[in-house]
């Protein structure tokens, strides 16, 4: 049912969408041992956060320079044309690849050509949300901000957060984000996953963004629900996760539709496919079967996206205008 419906995406970590056979294939070259990597279902073996973090390091160990990355945002891109979508926005964490040794400029690059690549075969937009790593401390977050700030890229459109919930108030990043807004980056910052509803409140209150990624646990928090409907707050929502990670038993026990009821303006994504065993398409497909969504109501949720999507007004209009004639 959901296969004719245009998608769109708005939280995917790029390193978290590496197909297991470009893995393998990119492991082989560099002589990366991946032993015990791979579960007997084709995707990542890991058992709890911990094991799931520590498999995505590995993952991401693989990608060495930026031909490696030009194919992994050509993999990743092309695939969610093949099923539909037709825009999408990736996290990237240059703090991450700096780890391996590479530099900055070969990890943007490297991702931009693979976008720039996709879209000329497949018509599919891309962006990219340069993403600091919570737990590495503000100050390495706020140089990133700074980094883009000084080195405007255009397909660098949003700042981000995300790593460890637990540590560092948001307060401490809010002069971070005030530099990644006078630069003109929409911003976005991870709460309300594996952290409570509180996280999601101090996300709205000290980095004043207006998209949060997961927020899922906002609806532990009725007053809180109703903020995030009354101001337009957008959450991007990734059911297959949350229920892989055990917030939530299964995707009908997932609160996507009450939160969609109250008035929250929700959008659906996939956070690290093949680690869940999920895509963007299928993220539309069991939504679909397990909350009642028919084909008009999921493509509300894909025009929800591309309006808070994080690319300039005439890209946007030619967006909702490809989605209005599908």
């Amino acid at each position: 049912m959901t296969a004719a419906v245009p998608k769109a995406e708005l939280h995917c970590h790029i390193e978290g969408a590496a197909p297991p056979a470009l893995v393998r294939r990119l492991a082989t070259h560099h002589g990366i041992d991946l032993d015990g990597l791979f579960d007997d279902r084709g995707g990542y073996a890991w058992h709890d956060f911990a094991s799931f973090l520590d498999a995505y390091g590995r993952v991401s160990s693989v990608f060495r320079d930026r031909d490696d990355f030009r194919a992994l945002a050509h993999a990743y891109f092309t695939s969610l044309a093949a099923e539909g979508a037709i825009y999408a926005e990736v996290f990237m964490a240059p703090d991450v690849a700096a780890d391996h040794g590479i530099a900055i400029g070969d990890y943007v690059g490297g991702l931009d050509q693979g976008i720039a690549e996709a879209e000329a075969e497949t018509g599919i937009v891309g962006r990219m949300i340069l993403t600091g790593v919570r737990h590495l401390g503000p100050d390495r977050v706020r140089a990133l901000a700074e980094w883009a700030a000084a080195n405007p890229h255009p397909r660098i459109t949003g700042f981000g957060l995300a790593g460890d919930e637990t540590l560092h108030h948001k307060r401490h990043f809010a002069d971070t984000f005030a530099i990644a807004r006078t630069a003109g980056l929409g911003i976005t910052a991870h709460a309300g996953e594996l952290d409570g509803p509180d996280s999601v409140r101090a996300a709205l209150d000290h980095l004043g963004v207006k998209r949060i990624g997961h927020g899922v646990r906002a609806i532990e928090d009725p007053a809180l629900v109703q903020r995030l409907a009354d101001e337009g707050i957008v959450l991007e929502l990734c059911p297959g996760s949350n229920v892989a990670l055990g917030l939530y038993p299964d995707i009908a026990g997932h609160p996507f539709r009450r939160l969609m009821d109250a008035g929250v303006r929700v959008t659906i994504n996939a956070d690290d496919p093949p680690f869940f065993h999920t895509s963007l398409g299928q993220e539309y497909a069991v939504l679909a079967e397990a909350h009642a969504l028919d084909d008009a109501a999921l493509t509300a949720i894909t025009r929800t996206a591309i309006e808070a999507a994080f690319v300039d007004e005439a890209t946007r209009q030619r967006l909702l205008a490809r989605l209005d004639d599908a």
